[in-house]
Parts: structure tokens; C-alpha cells; sequence
């Protein structure tokens, strides 16, 4: 279903009226060639052109169709008219290359008999000739004239040829590219069989391109499908015949998914240790919203989240169909292969509801200086150490970007991790806040109790025991506060965690402490805090001797609520008035 979905966006990118966002025809790819070396009809070296632009070590080369690479392993396997400096120039610039020298040689003999083997048809072409009377009187000397030379020896980056003049490289002249899909097409001792993907009887591919851009994949790139160990065989097959692919599907699946790969590319996305990619079946307005609400990017987020709010309640894309097809898909490293973390395929419409139900459900009050929404990025990072990307657990975000594209109940590691890291810290937090109230109120929806689900804003009427702790705790606090205004540290800070695992270990002590701290405040403002005291008590018929985890989650909540309220009407509070319980002054 992956390989066939990705084949259609292939074929579907080929007929792009737009030349700019074509994939290469069969037998080509997309190259960063970040060096052209420019020679005449002759093979005399006329320029070493410097495709790059940026600076310093973000310099970028420019991307060039050429032939398709070949599959890289230990041995010696040269590319048709493009390769890195060792094998076009047969200089020894690599280190474990230095040891070796005779392994450079054959490196550039592997190079030219590639060229060499073209028909004769592609050979008497004048680019062709120019190239291979360039390797004859190949001259390293001529080369160390231009500037660009030491960078060549420093990093061994990918060359190629162009004629002086032109503005093709040799390798896209006609002659030149109609031998490459011929050679492509027509290997010897190549397998036939049933493709899995078209269902037809063709050619059989042995080994597929790899497939770049995972994060934290090998950076040469690794495989979806490949057998390289007998273990992995069956009925006397080896390598691709185990999983037949003919050589079109196997070059449209990988040609597609390493276009969505690209750093350039706007449909993909990191979500902890996943990169994700999405698409859709023909040109749809999800593709962009999807990227963009998902992104750590508050102004485009905000925007198109109000665009897929605004889609949903009318059920019309600005561009597509609400009944198009749309993929996501999850990749994930796994050695030299790439593990499918996760695939969900679903209308756009359907899939929006999903987006907007998570947004939904993350939805909490927050301070006017934090985004209006969390980002799935900060939304992990928030529950990590020390807020850092590093240090989410791995899977995490997997299984939360799962969870909310099939609409089910988040996993569980996200309540722990949000719980754990605000009692180590003593502190809920926006991220940690909202991760809670989404988990929980997706365990109440399917678990159809008479639990009341939690509200973005505090909630009064929530009578939940250690919701109410959580208020209660955060009254406590404040009263300590404004009794001793510029404390270092106040009763969350020493006793939040006991009091959000073991209530009963520390509301007694602290109840009894908020009678010194009522004596400092004027009487208009002891009476506010005694009533809403009492109000919050009135869900209370006693102390839990231990809250369970979910429970210390409801805690966390209670507790934020108070507070967001406290500091949501901050000027208001410092009147002397009636307050409500829900911090309203009257």
C-alpha cells in the first residue's frame, strides 16, 4: 500500500503542469553537484565553475538531473559521467583512500570503462569524446590553478562535465541521455516476475536506490526494502526477487519519497526521532496546512490552523477535494534500513477533523507571551529534560503523531513524562498542562464514565477530589505569597510533589500554616480566601492517602487552573472585593 501510493505521486508529480516540480524521468535523479568542471571540443580544461552559494559550511551546491546513481557498498561501482573527485580524477583524498592508492586507480578505471560501455551511438557524441580525451591527458596541475582546488581536496565533493559554452552538462546532452534509460532498461541476467506494485510481468529490480533524508539514518542513505543476509531469504531467492519490484516501481517509489526527503522540502517534518512526510493524491490545500500547523512556527501555525478550522466547518478545501486521499507516512532509523514507524492514509476532510481534534484537545488557558497553540515539537519538547529535543524518549512522538492521526487515545508515556517532569520541577507548565488535560480527557471520552472532562480554563464545577487538591494547593500558595511578598521559595517549591502523591502527609500541616499567613492580609482579603477556601473544600470529604498517576495528573491541572486565574486577573485581584471561585472580582 506505501510502495503503490508512493508510485501514483510519482506518476502524479510527472505530469506536473509546472516543469519546476517534475520528478526526473526513469533513469535520472536529482544531484547537489557543487563542481562543473568546464572543458572544450578538444578535452582541455577551461574552468572549474563553483556552483555553490551561501556561506561558510552552509554553502549549498546546485541540484543537476543525472543519470541515476548506482548502489554504493564496499566494492568499487562507478556513476556514468558524475562521481566524487576520487573517481573522476583518480586522486587519493580520503584518508582510509591515502592507505590504499591502488583502490583509487581502480576507482577511476571503473569510472572511465562506464563511459567507455555507452552504445556507440551516445560515444561519437562531441561531449563524450571531450571527456574521454580529457581522462587521457588528464593533468592534475592545470586543476591546482583554480581556487576551487583545495576545497576539492578537503572534502572529495561530487564532480561532472560540461562543454565550454553550453548550458547542459555532457551527461544531459540527448544522444547522451537516451543511452542511459536504454542501458537502464535493458541489463543482462536481469529476473523477470509479477511486480507487486503494477502487476505486471517485467524486470525485477535486485537492489533498490536508497532512500536519504531519515533523520539519523546512515548518511549515505538506507533501505525500506532490501534482503542482504541469507536469514532474510525464502524458496531459494536472493535480494529484491524476495520482494519482486520491477525496475519502474522500484524507480518511481524511491525517486518520490526522496523528493519528500528533501531538505528543501515542505512535506516533511521531524517529530522527535520520526521524520514524517505527507502528501496527497492530486494538488490539495491539506499539503501545505498540514506541514504548517504541525511546524514550530507560531505565525504560519496560527494561520493555518484558523485555514483547517475554517475547512472543516465547511467541509471545502480552498485547493483539492475533502474526499482526496491523503498519506502520512513515519520513518524511523533502523541500522542500515528504515523501520515504518507509522502509515495512516484517510480523506482530507477526515484527516482535518483529526488535526483539529487534537488542537482541540491540547487546548488550555495560557499566559498572553506563550503561542496561542503548541506546535506537536514544543509540545514534546515540554515534556522532555531540560526542554530539550534531545531528550525525548524514543517512540515518543511517534506513537503521539499515531495517536492523533487515527483519532485514539494518546499513550501513556506522555501522562508520565508530563507528571514526572512537573514534580521534579514543582511546576506545571503550559506544554505539560495541555499534554495532561489531552490525555485524560481521552481516556474519559472512551472510557464512558460520568467523569467530566476538563476545560481549557478552570473549571468550579469540577468536583474530582485531587482536581480540587490541585486548586487547593494553588490558593495555599497564593495566600503564602501575598502574606510574604519576595520569597525565594514558597510551599511549591518544598512541598509539591508530596502533596500531589501523599495528600495527607502535608494538607493538614499546611492548613494549619495558612491561619499565620490569613493574619497578614487585610480582613476584606483573609475573608475572599477563606470563602474561596471553602467553596473548593465543598468537593473534599477528606485527604487521599496516595493519588494515583492519572490522579496526579488531575493535581497538576487543579493546580494551573488557580494559578492562570490568579494571574489572568492580577490587577483585579489587589481590590478588596468579593472574589469568585473562579477569581472573577465583583
Amino acid at each position: 500500500m506505501i510502495l503503490q501510493a508512493l508510485n501514483a505521486y510519482y506518476r502524479r508529480k510527472q505530469t506536473d503542469p509546472d516543469p519546476k516540480n517534475r520528478l526526473p524521468a526513469f533513469g535520472l535523479e536529482e544531484k547537489e553537484i557543487p563542481f562543473v568542471l568546464e572543458i572544450d571540443a578538444e578535452g582541455r580544461l577551461v574552468n572549474l565553475a563553483d556552483t555553490r552559494s551561501g556561506e561558510g559550511k552552509k554553502k549549498v551546491g546546485q541540484r543537476f538531473l543525472v543519470p541515476q546513481g548506482v548502489k554504493k557498498t564496499s566494492g568499487v561501482a562507478a556513476n556514468l559521467l558524475w562521481d566524487n573527485a576520487e573517481y573522476v580524477l583518480g586522486v587519493a583524498i580520503r584518508e582510509n583512500s591515502l592507505d590504499k592508492p591502488e583502490r583509487v586507480v581502480e576507482q577511476h578505471a571503473a569510472y572511465r570503462a562506464r563511459i567507455e560501455a555507452l552504445p556507440d551511438a551516445a560515444k561519437n557524441d562531441a561531449g563524450i569524446r571531450a571527456v574521454l580525451a580529457f581522462l587521457d591527458g588528464l593533468d592534475l596541475d592545470s586543476l591546482a590553478t583554480f581556487a576551487a582546488w583545495p576545497d576539492i581536496l578537503a572534502v572529495n565533493p561530487v564532480l561532472t562535465f560540461r562543454l565550454h559554452g553550453d548550458v547542459d552538462l555532457v551527461c544531459q546532452r540527448p544522444a547522451v541521455s537516451a543511452a542511459t534509460v536504454a542501458v537502464t532498461e535493458a541489463e543482462p541476467d536481469q529476473p523477470t516476475g509479477v511486480c507487486l506494485v503494477s502487476g505486471d510481468q517485467t524486470a525485477i529490480e535486485r537492489l533498490h536506490p536508497s532512500i536519504k533524508g531519515v533523520w539519523g539514518a546512515q548518511s549515505s542513505g538506507a533501505n525500506i526494502v532490501s534482503f542482504n543476509l541469507d536469514a532474510f531469504n525464502s524458496y531459494g531467492k536472493a535480494q529484491g526477487a524476495n520482494a519482486p519490484l520491477g525496475k519502474s516501481a522500484v524507480f518511481a517509489y524511491t525517486t518520490a519519497l526522496n523528493h519528500l526527503l528533501a531538505r528543501d522540502s515542505r512535506q516533511r517534518m521531524q517529530v522527535g526521532e520520526t521524520t514524517t512526510v505527507f502528501w496527497a493524491e492530486e494538488p490539495h490545500e491539506l499539503e501545505m496546512l498540514f506541514g504548517e500547523v504541525m511546524r514550530d512556527d507560531p505565525e504560519k501555525g496560527t494561520g493555518a490552523l484558523n485555514a483547517l478550522y475554517s475547512a472543516v466547518q465547511s467541509g471545502k478545501f480552498a485547493v483539492g477535494s475533502a474526499d482526496t486521499r491523503f498519506h502520512v507516512l513515519g520513518l524511523a532509523p533502523n541500522a542500515a534500513r528504515i523501520a515504518i514507524r507509522f502509515w495512516e492514509t484517510a480523506t482530507a476532510l477526515e484527516l482535518a477533523k483529526r488535526i483539529q481534534g487534537h488542537f482541540e484537545d491540547i487546548r488550555i488557558v495560557h499566559a498572553d507571551y506563550e503561542p496561542e497553540h503548541l506546535s506537536l515539537f514544543r509540545l514534546l519538547t515540554g515534556l522532555a529534560l531540560l526542554n530539550k529535543a534531545d531528550n525525548i524518549p524514543p517512540n515518543l512522538g511517534g506513537e503521539v503523531m499515531r495517536a492523533i492521526l487515527e483519532d485514539r487515545s494518546y499513550p501513556a508515556p506522555m501522562l508520565n513524562l508530563a507528571v514526572q517532569r512537573c514534580r521534579a520541577e514543582q511546576k506545571p507548565t503550559y506544554a505539560r498542562a495541555a499534554a495532561i488535560k489531552a490525555y485524560l480527557n481521552r481516556v474519559i471520552r472512551r472510557a464512558n464514565t460520568n467523569e467530566r472532562e476538563f476545560l481549557p480554563m478552570l473549571d468550579p464545577a469540577n468536583l474530582n477530589p485531587a482536581y480540587c487538591l490541585g486548586r487547593l494547593f494553588a490558593v495555599l500558595e497564593k495566600i503564602q505569597e501575598e502574606a510574604s511578598p519576595g520569597l525565594n521559595a514558597t510551599i511549591r517549591d518544598r512541598y509539591y510533589g508530596a502533596a500531589s502523591s501523599t495528600p495527607v502527609s502535608v494538607f493538614t500541616t499546611l492548613l494549619r500554616l495558612k491561619n499565620h499567613h490569613l493574619g497578614k492580609l487585610n480582613h476584606g482579603r483573609a475573608v475572599q480566601m477563606e470563602k474561596l477556601i471553602g467553596e473548593i473544600m465543598q468537593g473534599l470529604d477528606d485527604f487521599p492517602r496516595q493519588l494515583a498517576l492519572p490522579d496526579q495528573g488531575r493535581f497538576a491541572l487543579g493546580y494551573y487552573h488557580q494559578r492562570q486565574t490568579f494571574f489572568t486577573k492580577a490587577e483585579l485581584l489587589n481590590k478588596p472585593d468579593t472574589i469568585t471561585s473562579e477569581g472573577d472580582t465583583k
